[in-house]
């Protein structure tokens, strides 16, 4: 786990660039990273995105990282899951995603990881398919 919070922690970021989640009129902005899990990755994990303010070589380790300790972190109950209600919009400069049904696990500027998810979801699922997508992502440049 130590290995894993060290990746997060040595993550440079462009913090003109963060990341911004908007959604029923309530915005969190100031987010460093963002992996978006729509619901639909349960049978087809292509539709997994992850954003980052940082540009870097490093980026898909970070987000192996971001995915797999929310994964742990929620099965250890140390995360709260804040609802989204109606269609959530991310934002990153000229980019914008839209997530209608899913989960968002996201690390704010302050290296907190964060988990937003519509109501009636499973979050350990979509939170194993994001730990799953990462980590092949990961190792098929190994």
């Amino acid at each position: 786990m130590f290995q894993l919070e060290s990746v997060l922690n040595t993550c440079r970021y462009n913090f003109n660039q963060m990341i911004t989640l908007t959604c029923d009129g309530t915005s969190i902005s100031g987010c460093s990273s963002v992996v978006i899990v729509p619901e639909i990755a349960l049978q087809e994990p292509g539709y997994i995105k992850a954003l980052t303010s940082g540009a870097g070589a490093n980026a898909k380790h970070e987000f192996h990282a971001l995915a797999q300790m929310a994964y742990f972190q929620y099965q250890d109950d140390e995360l709260e899951i804040d609802l989204l209600k109606g269609t959530c919009r991310i934002l990153k400069e000229n980019n914008e995603e839209t997530l209608e049904s899913g989960l968002v696990i996201y690390r704010s500027g302050d290296g907190t990881i964060h988990i937003a998810s519509h109501g009636d979801i499973n979050c350990k699922k979509l939170l194993e398919a994001a730990n799953r997508y990462c980590a092949r992502w990961v190792r098929l440049d190994i």
